[in-house]
């Protein structure tokens, strides 16, 4: 990776523009591999949850892995997130069970999930207490170091601007829906007045993107796959961004988006494709 392939967050800490992204990988070997994979690709940042159920496998491949590639763990960078089942008054005893989980002293970026909580109504403004209730729990435990940088995932731009106004730490990151069907305009533009980094997920839209016509047409042009040009888009743009795959072939290609960019005019196509759509989930009526 390049000098240029990282962002430096409102903690003053610098995280890499290109993360590997661990949704859905399952088990200690598949974890192992795929890991090993990354690390020789040169991924060095890491992302999961307690809901993905592979933190500790996670943490187990890292430290078996890092000394192989010539690595410590001030080399990489960790994120993990909150479950919504523990939004709210379990969120301190949640986050350090990830700590303890991946093994490690302190984890570099830790993010509320989700806005809601799991088993309360999406309009209860239950909601909207226990969000708080998390980000005090976060800010506490980043002020003891256990969590290097505090954030949030899936947010819209209402839950933001409350958080802002609330909180005595601000939030280091969002990380939400991102791709050029879904550009999110408002909750960038949000993130860039706060200095809030915005990072993408799902930047392939579950797969369905790299069958879109006018990406495999750009992808054409420029001799790339269409994986890379959706991930190009992005991170030319400064937005970071966490492909996945246990495909060792795909981990190297996803990584490899530095040694080429997209003409104006190409990205210009890209962008003109939003319409709005979410592949994922969609947070807008969480109150």
């Amino acid at each position: 990776m390049s000098s240029t392939s990282s962002v430096v967050l409102n903690t003053g800490v610098s995280m890499p523009l290109v993360g590997f992204g661990t949704y859905k990988l399952c088990g200690s070997e598949e974890v192992y591999i795929a890991v090993d994979a990354a690390l020789q690709a040169g991924y060095r940042a890491f992302d999961t949850a307690a809901v993905y159920r592979n933190e500790a496998d996670l943490g187990r491949a890292l430290r078996d892995l890092l000394p192989k590639h010539g690595l410590t763990r001030e080399d990489i960078f960790l994120t993990s997130k909150l479950g919504p089942k523990d939004q709210g008054e379990r969120a301190m005893e949640a986050a350090l069970h990830s700590v303890s989980e991946l093994g490690m002293d302190y984890i570099d970026l830790y993010l509320i999930h989700w806005p809601g909580t799991q088993g309360v109504a999406v309009g209860d403004p239950c909601n909207q207490g226990n969000r708080a209730g998390s980000w005090v729990a976060l800010e506490e435990l980043h002020a003891q170091g256990k969590l290097r940088a505090i954030g949030v995932s899936n947010y819209t731009p209402a839950h933001m601007k409350t958080l802002l106004q609330s909180c005595k730490t601000p939030p280091a990151l969002l990380q939400v829906e991102f791709h050029p069907r879904l550009c999110q305009t408002e909750l960038r533009r949000v993130c860039e007045e706060q200095g809030v980094c915005f990072q993408a997920y799902s930047s392939l839209g579950k797969g369905e993107l790299v069958k879109h016509p006018v990406v495999m047409e750009v992808a054409k042009g420029c001799e790339r796959t269409p994986a890379q040009v959706l991930l190009r888009w992005a991170v030319q743009q400064g937005v970071p961004v966490l492909p996945k795959s246990s495909n060792t072939t795909r981990i190297q290609e996803n990584m490899a988006l530095f040694d080429f960019s997209l003409a104006a005019a190409a990205v210009e196509r890209l962008t003109a494709l939003d319409d709005g759509h979410k592949y994922c989930w969609d947070p807008s009526e969480v109150a």
